[in-house]
């Protein structure tokens, strides 16, 4: 079992939501933070309002030598790195092709833009991001998790044909990365995994229509939203059990994703 205590955690997406959670539960734990975020004033407070050994670092995750910057960071400041958790992400939700109700015909297309955002965020920037992390944790000999987040989205939910399709190939990268450690003989080393939430309680979910929340909750068993406090217990559980390794752990409170079952 690995210790949180004095272990290094960098954060990409940390100014808000399960980064954040993940932060704040990390420090709370006794460890070290570098948190990346491109908004720079959220950043700050963010900062702010946590108590403990915790740096920010300004990064816009689709940049090489942003993730460069945040990587060195870690090392310059506290030595190592032992976390990784490209959280990173937005959401441009749309469908691929939008037919006039009456006519048939197509009068809205989900723009190159659109997707290409999404992918340039939520695919490039984790790979960027854990590609220079674990490059450091190789070179300075650190023991530790890559976590990866990917969603219950990820197995295909309409108007977010970018989206998911990101999350998809995120949730692949457990596999692939756990394979190319234990090839180089680090699989005891550094691990991967990836996290899959379902809906859970961010700033973006709580402040929608009420009633189409309400309708959400109804495929939920549990009657609510995930708390990003147990994201972020999930996540530490899984930095600490160096069993687990090369998966996907899904936190969605039993979501049918639209059947009972």
């Amino acid at each position: 079992m690995l210790d949180i205590k004095d272990a290094v955690a960098v954060i990409t997406g940390g100014a808000s939501g399960i980064g954040l959670a993940v932060a704040k539960y990390w420090l709370q734990k006794g460890g070290k933070v570098v948190l990346g975020d491109i908004a720079e004033d959220a950043l700050e407070q963010a900062a702010a309002d946590m108590n403990g050994d915790v740096v920010t670092v300004v990064c816009n995750v689709t940049q090489e030598d942003d993730c460069a910057k945040l990587a060195d960071t870690a090392i310059e400041r506290f030595g190592q790195i032992n976390l990784v958790a490209p959280f990173a992400g937005i959401i441009m939700d749309g469908l691929m092709l939008s037919p006039d109700r009456d006519t048939g015909k197509v009068t809205r297309k989900m723009s190159l833009e659109q997707f290409q955002r999404v992918v340039d965020i939520n695919l490039t920037g984790v790979f960027l991001t854990i590609r220079e992390c674990t490059e450091r944790m190789i070179n300075h000999n650190c023991r530790g998790l890559v976590c990866l987040v990917s969603s219950t989205g990820s197995l295909g939910t309409a108007g977010q044909i970018n989206y998911s399709a990101t999350k998809a190939a995120v949730s692949v990268m457990p596999k692939v990365l756990t394979a190319e450690f234990f090839r180089r003989g680090l699989g005891n080393m550094i691990r991967c995994v990836a996290i899959a939430p379902g809906y859970v309680a961010t700033p973006i979910l709580e402040g929608m229509n009420q009633k189409a929340l309400e309708k959400i909750l109804t495929n939920v068993p549990i009657g609510r939203l995930i708390a990003t406090e147990e994201v972020a217990s999930l996540v530490c559980e899984l930095y600490q059990n160096e069993a687990l390794a090369g998966d996907v752990f899904f936190i969605h409170g039993g979501l049918r994703l639209g059947s009972k079952g």
